[in-house]
């Protein structure tokens, strides 16, 4: 599987209320979600993620175990993400929800145009040499490429 978007820069410890507060969690209506995603960390985020892969810190979707911060990201039009290291939970919930992640630590400039082949476990930034990111499992490979876990299912059915 591979993608390519442009680089929007994130801190380390992003947490699932800065990806999407909890005032916003009282609708059902995931426009909502998406159009303030990162709202209290910078009010302008949320115009940038439409076909933006994101290369955060490590400890990227800390905090609650929110589905809708995966769901925000996924459906503001987030490529990919790109992290060290990520809670476990918000892990799952983005491959679940076909939200791409890739672990690395990438170094690159915001506006950077970033590459991820996640079949061969590789990502690169602009005209860098790939780098490695932690591969993920046929499963999880399947479950992206169907769109999400209850697309996956769906289609077994």
């Amino acid at each position: 599987m591979r993608l390519e978007g442009q680089a929007v820069l994130l801190p380390a410890d992003v947490d699932t209320d800065q990806i999407i507060a909890g005032r916003y969690l009282r609708t059902k209506d995931p426009s909502i979600w998406a159009a303030h995603a990162f709202e209290d960390l910078d009010p302008r985020l949320a115009g940038r993620l439409a076909g933006a892969v994101l290369v955060a810190g490590p400890n990227f979707g800390c905090g609650s175990s929110r589905e809708q911060a995966a769901r925000a990201l996924r459906d503001a039009g987030v490529v990919a993400i790109v992290a060290p290291s990520f809670a476990r939970i918000f892990f799952r919930n983005a491959i679940n929800l076909g939200l791409p992640i890739a672990e690395a630590e990438l170094a690159c400039d915001e506006g950077e145009p970033v590459e991820l082949d996640l079949a061969l476990g590789t990502v690169r930034a602009g005209t860098r040499a790939p780098i490695s990111c932690r591969p993920l499992s046929p499963r999880m490979q399947a479950i992206l490429k169907a769109g999400g876990l209850v697309e996956l299912l769906r289609s077994q059915a």
